[in-house]
């Protein structure tokens, strides 16, 4: 994976904006700490850091081919997992290749089929290239937005990168946050809407769109979105074609020439894959595989078991070690550094993010990084199979919002009455649900249960988990390490879309159908486990330094988040013994320490990159 970035603009020499484009590029230095590229030539400033997966002696960017008699240059963030099929199709169309990098069998791609070439990729990507035939710039993100593109459209002007911080630092780019921003921040947050940037002059091209800039302007499409259709498959025929699909797509994505190993929770979806890559291994001989979990020091001492995570992971962990006989790795980290890279991971998103959910995580990574170059990681599955506890409460199902978004009204009681006037949170929310909801494709004639559950189901893989994408996005790439989420495979995702909910929980249970399809695969224990969340730290020596974090801040009357906050009110919810610990981090987004230190993110962000609220 990669950093990509750049600038277009029609109607000034950009020859001399080299260095401006050399700090851009290089702000993304650690998602791609192997190499990095710049390329200028009017009306375009393209720069690309590389983090090299394929082919690491060749596929440089940003890559020029010539075809024709036109030019087309690209920088790419990504991984094609079909390249090798369209490299077959497009050599036997006439083209030559010279390397073995996906990155040119993704140019050829375009160069022979234009802008629907998006429609033949099996991958998650985002790219942009320079048409000198059509005298356009042509951008892209995968269908379900496992890599981002962010951009500024000004006029004559555009600006792009995978990361904020890199759009930031064009002098075009200011950090300013207005009413929508902040509304995303406090209500919406650590969540945000498809496409919203939250600085004003930012957006992010959403999943499962490209655009296209020219001297007439900028103008994005959809050319994917989820589709309904009747499903005509029964119980056994669906649990094997998820069967063959997962594997498929998961064999797919362990090509690499770097190491490769794979997250392990000793859950149903990232054991599931575990299984599924030592298999491949031992039957192409490629040896064992390295496995890697994460936990926290004294956890064993502070965890208490409740219906969100009826037990740890650690025995089931073994479990799968044990019967698969990988090389396991076991990270453990202490209250302490949890604590210090919350800033980090707040740099590694350019915005405030899951707190410690989005540390721990940094850290994770940043030790698999010594292993492996790469890792497979089973994100999406509960969204896509229905495995969250709002799948299956009624009071969450019929929640009228967003059931991540916990307790929305006392979030709203946190802002000052200037802010909360001006950002109207409740109704921001509210409108973000409704466009929500209006955009789900149901089936004619679909109604009741059924429309409540497909509703539910394009909720939480359109509006959830992109949150989670971000995360592992941000983290990851923040150490240079590249994951891979087989779930999100966007032929998996469209099956099983469309499985109506009385066959996804086959036998009664949360995503009993992938349990089906997973029979043989795994031990018994492991594949009827309930379903159990990203581990978190319960010392409560974490939410006493985060509160007292909180309580510095707010005594700090430089502090920059002040004027935003009812600050009385959040000093007595600080001062309130009732914050706990206990709760699975989808249970308590904005309440007990995750409040605490997510306020405390939103503070440094502001401060670190100055942001203005206007």
């Amino acid at each position: 994976m990669c950093g990509i970035t750049g600038f277009i603009q029609w109607n000034r020499d950009l020859t001399q904006e080299s260095e401006l484009l050399v700090r851009m590029t290089e702000s993304m230095s650690n998602r791609g700490p192997d190499a990095g590229g710049t390329w200028i030539s009017n009306p375009c400033a393209f720069g690309h850091r590389r983090l090299s997966v394929m082919d690491p002696e060749n596929g440089a960017q940003p890559m020029i081919m010539n075809h024709g008699d036109t030019q087309y240059t690209v920088v790419y963030n990504g991984e094609l997992y079909n390249a090798p099929e369209l490299k077959k199709e497009l050599e036997n169309r006439g083209h030559h290749f010279k390397t073995n990098c996906d990155t040119e069998v993704l140019l050829a791609s375009y160069a022979e089929w234009g802008p629907e070439c998006v429609e033949r990729f099996n991958g998650i990507f985002a790219f942009v290239i320079w048409d000198s035939g059509r005298e356009h710039i042509f951008m892209a993100r995968d269908r379900l937005g496992v890599k981002p593109l962010f951009y500024s459209d000004q006029g004559d002007l555009l600006v792009f990168g995978s990361e904020p911080k890199a759009l930031l630092l064009h002098p075009a780019v200011e950090a300013v946050v207005g009413p929508e921003g902040l509304a995303e921040v406090f209500i919406i947050g650590p969540a945000r809407t498809p496409g919203h940037g939250v600085y004003s002059s930012m957006k992010e091209l959403r999943a499962g769109h490209a655009a296209t800039f020219n001297r007439n302007g900028f103008r994005s499409y959809a050319y994917w979105k989820l589709v309904s259709q009747p499903h005509e498959d029964d119980v056994d025929a669906t649990a094997a074609q998820v069967r063959s699909l997962l594997i498929d797509t998961l064999e797919r994505q362990l090509a690499s020439d770097v190491p490769l190993g794979s997250l392990l929770s000793g859950g149903l979806d990232s054991s599931a894959l575990s299984a599924l890559a030592v298999a491949y291994y031992k039957r192409n001989g490629q040896g064992n595989i390295d496995t890697f979990s994460v936990d926290y020091v004294d956890n064993d001492k502070h965890f208490k078991a409740h219906s969100f995570q009826p037990n740890s992971d650690a025995p089931y962990i073994q479990r799968m070690v044990d019967e698969l006989k990988t090389n396991h790795h076991f990270m453990e980290f202490d209250t302490a550094e949890v604590v210090e890279a919350l800033n980090a991971s707040t740099l590694a998103r350019d915005l405030p993010g899951m707190t410690d959910v989005d540390s721990s995580l940094y850290l994770f990574c940043r030790e698999i990084k010594k292993k492996a170059t790469v890792a497979i990681s089973g994100e999406a599955a509960d969204e896509v199979f229905g495995g969250y506890p709002w799948f299956h409460r009624d009071e969450m199902l019929n929640s009228g919002t967003f059931p991540w978004a916990v307790a929305p009204k006392m979030r709203a009681s946190l802002l000052s009455s200037d802010i909360a006037e001006w950002t109207r949170p409740l109704e921001y929310l509210n409108d973000r649900y409704s466009d929500a909801v209006a955009e789900t494709p149901l089936l004619a004639g679909e109604t009741g249960k059924a429309a409540q559950m497909r509703v539910m189901s394009y909720l939480n893989i359109t509006r959830f988990m992109p949150t989670l994408l971000d995360r592992k996005d941000r983290m990851s790439m923040g150490v240079g390490l590249e994951v891979r989420v087989p779930y999100c495979d966007h032929r998996l995702v469209e099956y099983v879309f469309n499985i109506p909910w009385e066959i996804k929980i086959t036998g009664n249970r949360e995503k009993g159908i992938l349990r089906k399809a997973l029979e043989g695969i795994l031990p018994d224990d492991v594949l009827y486990r309930k379903k159990s969340p990203y581990p978190k730290t319960h010392n409560p020596a974490y939410l006493e330094s985060v509160r007292q974090q909180l309580l510095d801040v707010l005594d700090d009357p430089s502090s920059p988040v002040l004027p935003l906050l009812d600050v009385k009110k959040i000093k007595e919810i600080a001062a309130s013994k009732e914050a706990s610990s206990n709760n699975p981090w989808f249970g308590q987004l904005m309440s007990g320490p995750q409040l605490f230190a997510y306020l405390t993110q939103v503070n440094n962000w502001l401060k670190t990159y100055k942001v203005s609220i206007r």
